[in-house]
């Protein structure tokens, strides 16, 4: 079992209720799963509802591009639909970490590629795994966290 971080986002429909229902259809895919508070943010793409985003990290035997499938089901569950790049969505899944790996995959990169530059992941992530270090830049989450500038994330729960 390897430790992953999963991103959780949401803005469309009851965006609480669907990230709550996601992180409980995540208890069964991850062991020892911690959960950052909500976090309300401002969206990145077109015009659009503000987002509320978490974290999860958690322990998986699945490999990459099985736990990416696996959380392609799960936002598919919650009405998920492709439509816009970076458009409003009822629930995007973000692997970001998977232990100290690095995968350069036509579906998966690992870590995330924006890891560093999203404050939307980097504060509720520094909550839960501050010392997990990117494997890219050597920097813990903290740090990353250091690095941006964080005030358009709001603590809501």
């Amino acid at each position: 079992m390897e430790p992953v971080a999963i991103a959780l986002g949401s803005n469309l429909g009851d965006c609480q209720g669907i990230l709550e229902g996601a992180v409980q259809r995540l208890r069964s895919l991850l062991a020892g799963l911690q959960q950052s508070h909500w976090y309300r943010t401002k969206p990145v793409g077109p015009p659009q509802p503000d987002y509320l985003n978490g974290c999860v990290i958690g322990y998986s035997s699945l490999e990459p591009l099985e736990l990416l499938q696996r959380l392609l089901e799960i936002e598919a569950e919650f009405g998920r639909v492709r439509q816009e790049r970076w458009g409003a969505r009822t629930l995007d899944l973000d692997l970001l970490l998977y232990g100290d790996r690095r995968l350069n995959h036509p579906q998966l990169q690992v870590p995330h590629p924006r890891l560093a530059e999203r404050a939307f992941v980097v504060v509720p992530l520094a909550e839960i795994a501050p010392h997990w270090r990117d494997p890219r830049s050597g920097n813990s989450i903290k740090q990353l966290q250091e690095a941006l500038n964080c005030c358009d994330v709001h603590l809501i729960s």
